[in-house]
């Protein structure tokens, strides 16, 4: 595919930034890490630092009035009409554990609309891209077209928390469904690389709880399959950030409808 980008793009810019990072988080893959505490028990180490920094100081330099919104070092002042949102090592605990399952996430919201999203697996230098009306995979310089397919029926299910909907939906218990199981076939990936997955046709849905709008970890994604042509949803098959929230977010409309009616069975409103 022959795209028309500039140089100067935002999809370029962001291209840029999400490179820079995965070449620290590559430099560093398989050695000890520094871990730094977080609330709950979650923790960055410092190669999540590290690659925010960069992100931040290619971002700066392209765009100097811009707003930057990351998850390790928050916000930064800028005019307010353009915001990047960041998440520099999407999977710190798989990385940590020299576990090769992870992301690089950077989206641009203009006012109320995604206009720009890259997730990028550092460890294989594949890069998932959407905006300037395009949803491609670049391999090898090469774009490629994201096309959503339901394929061999692998449907990740993010286990992490938080669970905000815990008191009437667990998306543990779908694993014990056997009309799910039967239809489907669980994964767990614990990184938001997944839902690039789906954009790109390795799998068919993601499921996840959370309250999800303005989030560094998912914004990326989510644009991503929606520009991929997926349907998503929030967990009750209504627009996505409304009402329960969460996300359904698949190749195609009968592998949203059979999820959708899986997490109706497991939810006690």
């Amino acid at each position: 595919m022959v795209t028309t980008m500039t140089a100067g793009s935002d999809v370029e810019v962001a291209i840029r930034a999400v490179n820079a990072a995965c070449e620290v988080i590559r430099r560093a893959y398989g050695g000890a890490v520094e871990r730094f505490g977080k609330c709950g028990g979650d923790f960055a180490t410092g190669v999540d630092l590290a690659a925010e920094r960069v992100i931040r100081r290619s971002l700066r330099e392209a765009c100097p009035r811009d707003v930057i919104l990351g998850e390790e070092y928050g916000a930064d002042e800028g005019d307010g009409a353009r915001t990047w949102l960041v998440d520099p090592l999407c999977g710190t605990v798989n990385y940590a554990a020299h576990t090769p399952l992870v992301a690089v996430n950077i989206a641009l919201r203009i006012g109320n609309d995604v206009t720009v999203a890259v997730s990028a697996d550092p460890l294989s230098g594949e890069v998932f891209w959407a905006g300037d009306g395009w949803a491609a995979l670049r391999r090898d310089s090469r774009d490629e077209p994201l096309t959503p397919a339901a394929g061999d029926g692998l449907v990740d299910v993010n286990l992490d928390p938080p669970f905000p909907n815990a008191a009437s939906f667990r998306a543990a218990r779908m694993l014990t469904d056997d009309a799910f199981a039967g239809r489907f076939r669980p994964r767990v990936l614990s990184t938001t690389l997944a839902l690039a997955w789906v954009a790109a046709g390795r799998r068919a849905a993601y499921v996840t709880d959370g309250h999800l709008r303005d989030s560094v970890h998912y914004t990326s994604g989510i644009a991503l399959c929606q520009a991929a042509g997926c349907v998503v949803t929030n967990l009750a098959g209504q627009a996505v950030h409304t009402g329960i929230q969460g996300l359904v977010a698949a190749a195609d409309p009968a592998t949203h409808r059979d999820l959708v009616d899986v997490v109706s069975r497991h939810r006690d409103d």
